[in-house]
């Protein structure tokens, strides 16, 4: 295939595919999600799609909507990528659409090679319920996003957009990016991000894991915790809006503080196939602290701290499970 966003659906039952892309405005730190979603139920009687806006303000201003689409308004190209859904569009350089009292026109230039959050060797044992590839990891985007009576005008805002598809959502998970990040002194960090997931699966009625997959970039270099060995050794413990993660790639350590305050949180619910429900909460406003550690010659325990990194209100977080959350708003039931 020709793209990371090519499209999976083969037009059969029991399938979702997400694109998603995140951003934060650097002139008023507004954090926005945008989804283009299809659910191809297990039964066959169909599939739709749907278009998602959402977006939060640092002082805890909220816009969601969502309008949903019959299949037959989808239509995918590979050659080069392109995706169109009921006027909306979305390539690998750029994305446009229109929900009521809101929309986006997006540009952006390909940076960076994909990165999978699912080793290969993981999809070929076919133990992935959902497989996530970071088309776009460190993006600049310019345009503009209306949030209502609200225009945010956009020239080179930090984001990313990735793909995702499989057969039903995990019964519990966390998810983090960051690329607008800025060193202990509050510099820029250009060419910086982290992506990574941390997911329970389950097993004969049993939670599993979880199993953290993480990538990045740092110091001009590319991380990948991604395969069997290094996802058994990562640690990983989060719940509704803290995490914290640690993880290795060869000689590199990376750990991660992710903070999503509650009332930052906005619920949305997810369906799988089989139409169970899902709920999330995301963070577009999150804050994330990372320090990055690398072997010296003094053996296992031997560690230099190479760079501290945050991204304060300019992480993008969500949390997911399988039961709604008493007292935490679901924008979008």
């Amino acid at each position: 295939m020709s793209s990371a966003n090519a499209l999976r659906w083969d037009g059969g039952p029991g399938h979702y595919e997400v694109y998603y892309a995140t951003l934060t405005d650097p002139a008023t730190g507004i954090g926005v999600w945008i989804r283009y979603t299809l659910r191809a139920s297990v039964d066959g009687a169909g599939a739709e799609c749907a278009l998602w806006l959402i977006a939060m303000a640092p002082d805890g201003d909220r816009f969601a909507r969502k309008a949903s689409f019959p299949a037959m308004d989808l239509e995918a190209h590979d050659e080069p990528f392109r995706l169109r859904l009921a006027g909306a569009d979305l390539s690998d350089r750029g994305a446009a659409g229109r929900l009521d009292g809101g929309a986006w026109e997006l540009s952006w230039e390909p940076r960076l090679p994909p990165y999978e959050l699912v080793h290969p060797l993981v999809q070929r044992a076919g133990v992935a319920q959902t497989e996530l590839v970071i088309a776009h990891a460190d993006l600049a985007i310019s345009g503009t996003v209306r949030l209502g009576e609200r225009v945010l005008e956009l020239d080179g805002a930090r984001g990313a957009q990735a793909h995702l598809w499989g057969t039903r959502h995990a019964p519990r998970w966390a998810w983090v990016h960051a690329s607008d990040l800025r060193a202990a002194d509050g510099e820029p960090r250009p060419d910086t991000f982290v992506d990574a997931v941390s997911v329970y699966v389950e097993r004969l009625g049993r939670e599993l894991g979880p199993s953290t997959p993480v990538v990045g970039r740092f110091r001009g270099a590319d991380f990948a915790a991604t395969d069997p060995i290094a996802i058994m050794r990562t640690r990983s413990r989060f719940g509704l809006s803290t995490w914290r993660f640690e993880a290795r790639d060869g000689r590199r350590r990376i750990v991660g503080e992710v903070d999503a305050p509650r009332e930052t949180l906005a619920g949305v619910t997810y369906r799988d196939p089989d139409g169970r429900a899902a709920y999330c909460y995301n963070s577009e406003v999150a804050s994330i602290r990372l320090s990055v550690w690398d072997r010296t010659a003094r053996g296992r325990f031997g560690w230099t701290l190479r760079d501290r990194l945050h991204a304060d209100g300019r992480a993008h977080f969500e949390y997911g499970q399988r039961a709604s959350v008493a007292g935490v708003e679901l924008m979008l039931p």
